[in-house]
């Protein structure tokens, strides 16, 4: 049991890492923000993968974004299918993370109330 999850996160890792090639590849020069792959979690059966993306922008942007990968998944999923050697493409649903604007209201918030912290 302990394998498979082994094989679900390396699958995840790689579509994590040639999803990214493709977004910069195929959004370089186009309306949509500049668009990060942050995570990627996939089922234990291989079908369905949860796409994690971050951009930079305004929030009504990157829900734009959001949608606009979602409406083009299975071009994304050919794309993908490609340049992966795996038996069995996972449908793609792309979602906002926004762990990483938290992160850094958090970051902020904690430097605002530390007067002891140098400034950089």
């Amino acid at each position: 049991m302990n394998r498979s999850f082994q094989r679900v996160d390396r699958i995840g890792d790689a579509i994590q890492k040639e999803l990214g090639l493709i977004l910069q590849a195929k959004f370089r020069e186009g309306e949509l923000p500049m668009i990060t792959v942050s995570a990627v979690q996939v089922s234990r059966d291989l079908g369905h993968a949860k796409v994690y993306i971050s951009a930079l922008g305004e929030e009504k942007d990157i829900k734009v974004a959001v949608e606009a990968l979602n409406q083009l998944s299975t071009k994304l999923r050919y794309l993908l299918a490609q340049r992966m050697r795996i038996r069995m493409t996972p449908e793609l649903q792309f979602v906002y993370d926004s762990s990483i604007v938290y992160g850094n209201k958090l970051s902020a918030l904690i430097d605002s109330v530390d007067p002891d912290k140098p400034k950089d």
